[in-house]
């Protein structure tokens, strides 16, 4: 039985990748490229495209590579531990805008990208694939889950609620703010990283296939939980990406820039707090409501019904300042339903994991994990290269100015660019939900 120490240690790994690093770079990169760094519309969207197609590889060879590791730490946890230091400073590199012209710009955000997306990969598919090695048993694998879910939400919470007054504490340009924080926000996820890994245990030894193939790779198109599975995590992880990555330009471009309200200023990362803690709270409460619903599938469909509801309820709020709280509440509310299926899907893995184990013979955990990072990665990316490519054709342009290498932005549709945001944070992440429920309902495991 886990104590309660190693269940914080858990939550502290996904509260540096998930409620640091993967949060920042899902709602500020996007506009971070454009408005600040000074990268085309173009080059945002391709960037983030190239990004995904190095992660169909990366991802489960990392998967791979990690369930062969043998080392005095086990099998995943040396990965958190010596990972843990270039995670926290290439993300720092990634906020740092270098005082280069347009063609040495590109050149930094495609490395670094390219770099972050690989370090983060070699820290994160071994986090995820320690809960098939910490417990054999399903309802702690549930509050591990959870645990990884909360600290995620809760870590993101902090992070988005104290991004705007950060900013202001630092002053400077913008690009001067975002480096600053990138530092500290990167030696904070460094930090817990390292944590997790020292924490953790692995109780449970993967059985081992005796040398490398690509049997397992094969048997993962044969796995019909696994397929469906992985079509639900991209699901997810589009649902989110849409919101997060169009929130920056929903706050300044369809509600006239940050809201002050009795001394709290709502800019786009608040906006979304409202939403982290919501998860925060319905992901603890998950693991009872699956016990409530009787099933992780019949849990996880009630929770994206409730998104596809408020998703589409936000859509016809007014496109004005002054019902703010109306369009806080219903992101609350959507929160609700993304709170309670978060921690499920972990779960799903496990058991997806276990029923690899039996069929094969050979523990291929590392490499099913490995698809939930990617799924993770190529739905917010992918969708953040879409936001970025929707809003170009709608009439966004962004760039660096050659000669000043200043940052400048130009509208030619205004009232299009505005429809577009809207319809990016609320009816394109319905439309993704719905297609969710059907795979949910496709879904083979009963458990």
């Amino acid at each position: 039985m886990a104590k309660l120490k190693e269940k914080i240690g858990y939550a502290l790994g996904d509260a540096a990748a998930g409620g640091i690093t993967w949060k920042i770079m899902s709602i500020a990169f996007p506009v971070f490229f454009t408005n600040v760094f000074g990268l085309t519309i173009a080059d945002t969207a391709t960037l983030m495209l190239i990004a995904r197609l190095f992660d169909v590889v990366t991802d489960p060879m990392m998967g791979a590579l990690a369930d062969r590791t043998q080392s005095r730490f086990g099998t995943y946890r040396p990965w958190l531990i010596y990972g843990a230091i270039p995670f926290g400073l290439i993300f720092a590199l990634l906020l740092f805008t270098p005082d280069f012209g347009p063609l040495g710009k590109r050149i930094w955000a495609y490395s670094l990208y390219l770099m972050m997306m690989a370090v983060y990969t070699a820290v994160n598919v071994p986090y995820g694939s320690l809960l098939g090695v910490m417990t054999d048993d399903d309802n702690e694998k549930n509050q591990f889950s959870s645990y990884r879910m909360v600290g995620a939400y809760a870590m993101g919470f902090i992070t988005l609620l104290s991004f705007p007054y950060l900013q202001k504490m630092v002053g400077g340009s913008d690009a001067h703010q975002y480096a600053v924080l990138g530092a500290g926000f990167g030696v904070l996820a460094a930090a817990m990283t390292l944590a997790c890994g020292l924490l953790t245990k692995e109780r449970l030894k993967p059985v081992r296939a005796e040398k490398f193939s690509f049997k397992p790779f094969a048997d993962l198109f044969k796995n019909k939980p696994w397929i469906y599975l992985t079509l639900i995590g991209i699901g997810t992880n589009f649902f989110n990406g849409f919101r997060y990555a169009v929130a920056a330009y929903l706050l300044t471009y369809c509600l006239g820039g940050d809201i002050t309200i009795n001394g709290l200023i709502i800019n786009y990362t608040v906006f979304m707090t409202f939403g982290e803690v919501t998860c925060m709270i319905f992901g603890g409460v998950s693991p009872k409501f699956t016990e409530w619903m009787g099933s992780k599938k019949k849990a996880f469909y009630v929770a994206t019904l409730i998104c596809i509801v408020f998703s589409v309820a936000f859509f016809f709020v007014p496109m004005d300042a002054s019902y703010i709280w109306v369009m806080i509440a219903l992101v609350v509310l959507t929160s609700v339903g993304v709170g309670l299926y978060s921690p499920l899907l972990w779960s799903m893995y496990a058991d997806v994991a276990d029923y690899a184990t039996e069929k094969n013979g050979t523990s291929s955990t590392g490499l099913i994990f490995s698809s939930g990072t990617m799924s993770q990665k190529f739905g917010s990316a992918i969708s953040g290269s879409l936001v970025a490519l929707l809003l170009g054709v709608a009439g966004f342009v962004s760039g660096t100015n050659p000669e000043t290498g200043e940052t400048v932005i130009t509208i030619t549709n205004e009232e299009s660019v505005r429809q577009m945001i809207w319809c990016l944070f609320s009816i394109f992440p319905a439309i993704i939900a719905c297609l969710m429920i059907l795979l949910v309902i496709k879904y083979p495991i009963k458990k």
